[in-house]
């Protein structure tokens, strides 16, 4: 079994639906949809785009080879065999957009655009909805994070916690880009150059006849590196005089120790009497690190009390998003070809967050050239020329369009970029470090009012006028 060709990472009814296409005559036409998540988790006022690395390698490795067409030619539909021989010469020849990893985004705005066959089209929804649904919602909790942390150092420390492999590696990369500065993960480290920090575990202090035994040997073999774990027994009167021990040693030999690492018990109490002790030993450089299921409500909540903590390790909370672990973005046609050309299409619902906004869209960042802060998205209809050419425009709550204001001096920022024309990826995409540094300029373009973890302000996201008036069109011909 070839485990690492993903071609297959999809979902039953789109090879059912690519059959039907197939069968009819359709599967070649022309079709577009859109990607998008309807609400923001964690009751944030942002998200964090993430997942394009993936989405990226995942198109590039599209192929049905003999294990796949195998497996295809036992299922209980008895796909004919002219079928299984044109997915066998299957490779994506469509259009994608995206906005770029580690920018800000809302809900109900495009976040990618697939323009293919509908043939081609069916089959990637699904493995592109599993990247950006997780790795945008681990990035986004982890923006909250260091919002709260401020400089702090944060390291993540989720990998045995997360579902599985995968997720602890490209959760530890979507931390990466919103502001974390290292991982556990040593997976991680190698395929994406993040720097990876450690200490030991309790079970290296067990497995030494005492404490300072244990700490003593560590720094014999780190003496550069060394993090001592202070709550094996008793953090204040046996894992902290140890360790301010152990520092004494090592300062005898020219070095330093980096840092002691609390991981239970009263986090604010231990780490204030822990600055302390080791301010009084004489060691005011030594660091404090602190874990044990921290998550942005607890960070907060300890700066609040007066917490000496200098370095965070964040794991479960973060790597399995635990108060929010579903994103909900969804992969919705919105345009498809006819003997007319590309025509809109809708979808109509008994809920109204979930009727589409139909046609090929693009979709703008109003940035305010007096303030150089985003005033609000813009989604407007492909053909538009008005934001793109700088002229007024009108800026309206879709919900309540008689909220509204008319903006003329601004700048107009595409969102959508290329990344597939015609199945060939369009230059390369920028590297991690560059992706981090972007995700830090995006935040300085909001409002703080917007970026606020309790009860943020909501960020505009407006339709054109023509983009909202052939939504309420089809609306009105469907419903008729």
């Amino acid at each position: 079994m070839a485990y690492d060709n993903l071609t297959l990472h999809t979902d039953k009814y789109q090879i059912n639906m690519m059959y039907a296409h197939w069968v009819q005559g359709t599967g070649n036409r022309r079709a577009v949809f859109d990607v998008y998540f309807r609400k923001l988790p964690f009751g944030n006022g942002f998200a964090v785009f993430a997942g394009l690395e993936r989405i990226v390698k995942y198109i590039e490795g599209l192929s049905f080879g003999d294990e796949e067409i195998a497996y295809l030619a036992q299922q209980e539909e008895q796909y004919r065999p002219e079928f299984l021989e044109t997915l066998r010469r299957f490779r994506f020849t469509g259009d994608l957009y995206a906005v770029p990893e580690g920018t800000l985004v809302f809900p109900n705005e495009p976040l990618i655009r697939v323009e293919a066959t509908i043939f081609e089209a069916h089959l990637i929804e699904t493995a592109l909805l599993n990247f950006m649904n997780y790795q945008t919602l681990v990035a986004t909790k982890a923006a909250r994070v260091k919002l709260v942390a401020g400089d702090d150092v944060l390291l993540e420390f989720g990998t045995r916690r997360a579902q599985e492999a995968d997720a602890a590696i490209w959760g530890a990369r979507a931390a990466y880009i919103a502001g974390f500065d290292a991982t556990s993960n040593m997976r991680a480290g190698m395929l994406f150059g993040i720097p990876a920090k450690g200490t030991h575990a309790h079970a290296w202090v067990q497995a030494h006849s005492s404490e300072h035994e244990a700490f003593s040997r560590y720094a014999e073999v780190l003496p550069d590196q060394s993090t001592l774990l202070v709550d094996t027994y008793d953090t204040l009167r046996s894992g902290l005089p140890n360790a301010i021990k152990t520092a004494k040693e090592l300062e005898q030999r020219g070095k330093r120790l980096n840092a002691i690492r609390l991981d239970s018990g009263d986090l604010s109490y231990l780490s204030q009497k822990a600055r302390r002790m080791l301010d009084e030993a004489g060691f005011p450089e030594v660091k404090i690190v602190a874990s044990n299921d921290l998550d942005e409500n607890i960070i907060f909540n300890l700066k609040a009390q007066g917490a000496r903590i200098d370095v965070w390790g964040v794991g479960t909370q973060l790597i399995t998003a635990a108060d929010n672990p579903a994103l909900g973005g969804v992969y919705k046609l919105v345009a498809r070809e006819t003997g007319e050309g590309m025509v809109p299409v809708i979808k109509i619902s008994g809920n109204p967050e979930k009727v589409t906004t139909p046609g090929l869209k693009d979709v703008y960042r109003i940035i305010n050239r007096e303030t150089g802060k985003a005033e609000a998205d813009y989604i407007a209809l492909k053909d538009e020329e008005d934001v793109r050419e700088g002229r007024r425009i009108k800026l309206f709550d879709p919900v309540h369009p008689y909220i509204h204001k008319y903006v003329d001096n601004y700048e107009a920022k595409p969102l959508l970029q290329p990344v597939y024309r015609k199945g060939e990826l369009v230059g390369s995409l920028p590297d991690l470090e560059a992706v981090r540094a972007y995700h830090r300029e995006q935040l300085d373009m909001f409002w703080p009012e917007y970026l606020r973890k309790l009860n943020p302000e909501s960020y505009p996201v407006d339709l054109s006028t023509k983009c909202w008036e052939q939504k309420m069109r089809l609306i009105e011909e469907y419903r008729a």
